[in-house]
């Protein structure tokens, strides 16, 4: 039976901790989890644990943290624990061949996107920004490549038109534990399926420089990268030369008063929020973050501090009354 697998889980953050609380709950004999090294965290900068870790230790389960699969004594660990199968989900290390060949039964990975579509570190928010209407989770059977290896099982998930990269998160994350429960129970019906790479797509990983808006791109983009960006890095422009974070937004039609408009400028503020025009649209800004201030609607900002921002002035690097 499944449940009656050795199972070892390598994971690091909340996404995985999700999976290994889905196998926990559905009786999988977990022996040891493999999670990163803790990191400095929080304004002490103290070394913090990674919710995997975390979930393991409250179950008692034993915690190996080797910065790396270099060294012998690494792999001798692994292999002392005779498992069955590796379960991996958002580890943090590309595993080398000798690592997933020591359980028995290979490893399994938990990918947060319909392979082959996203293979790479940043398949949630790649989904978004690139408009895709639909994603979800594939349990894959481990190779030497990235994300490469042959699929097991995939189930579905739609992007709603306001989904953030949070969001996001959450709903595969649950899908993944889901995923992984059922691939374990259904080992002998699932035929393993090879990927098409002429299909596949990559997924970078996220880079803060991303998130600074460009006013000339399109408003619908923007609205994209706003919802894929948060929570994080969070798109971001300057107001008066401070930093403004924008952690909500839609794309709107322009008006024909406002086509000629210079795109980062101002062209109306109310209740509804603040409209910014772009290369391309309107971009309505809905929830901000102002320098040294939390996030908040557009209409409290507006009320709060009235005169700060006005039609007419312009957003971005080069902001200030526009010409």
């Amino acid at each position: 039976m499944p449940s009656q697998q050795r199972l070892v889980f390598a994971g690091t953050p909340e996404f995985a901790a999700t999976a290994l609380r889905a196998l926990i709950e559905a009786g999988h004999a977990i022996v040891a989890v493999y999670t990163q090294p803790d990191r400095p965290a929080g304004r002490g900068r103290r070394l913090q644990p990674g919710p995997v870790k975390q979930l393991a230790l409250e179950h008692g389960i034993p915690v190996c943290q080797p910065e790396h699969f270099k060294s012998d004594a690494a792999l001798a660990e692994l292999a002392a624990w005779q498992a069955d199968r590796m379960i991996v989900a958002a580890y943090g290390l590309l595993l080398p061949q000798q690592v997933l060949d020591i359980p028995a039964h290979g490893c399994l990975n938990i990918h947060a996107s319909l392979l082959p579509r996203w293979r790479g570190a940043a398949p949630i928010q790649r989904a978004i920004l690139a408009g895709d209407r639909e994603t979800g989770v594939t349990i894959m059977q481990m190779d030497a490549g990235l994300d490469t290896g042959d699929m097991l099982l995939k189930l579905p998930c739609p992007i709603a038109p306001d989904e953030t990269g949070g969001s996001l998160h959450d709903k595969l994350a649950v899908l993944g534990g889901k995923a992984i429960v059922q691939a374990l129970a259904n080992l002998e019906q699932l035929r393993p399926e090879p990927q098409d790479d002429a299909q596949a797509t990559y997924a970078r990983k996220l880079d803060k420089a991303e998130a600074r808006i460009d006013w000339h791109k399109p408003a619908a983009r923007l609205a994209r990268e706003v919802h894929a960006f948060n929570p994080w890095p969070v798109s971001h422009t300057r107001l008066e030369g401070e930093p403004l974070r924008i952690w909500q937004a839609e794309a709107q039609e322009m008006s024909g008063d406002d086509s000629d408009q210079v795109p980062g400028t101002v062209v109306s503020t109310d209740s509804d929020g603040i409209d910014v025009a772009c290369g391309q649209g309107l971009l309505r800004l809905q929830q901000i973050q102002p320098a040294g201030s939390k996030a908040m609607s557009a209409a409290a900002f507006l009320n709060g501090r009235p005169g700060r921002l006005q039609v007419g002035m312009r957003l971005g690097d080069d902001g200030g009354e526009a010409s």
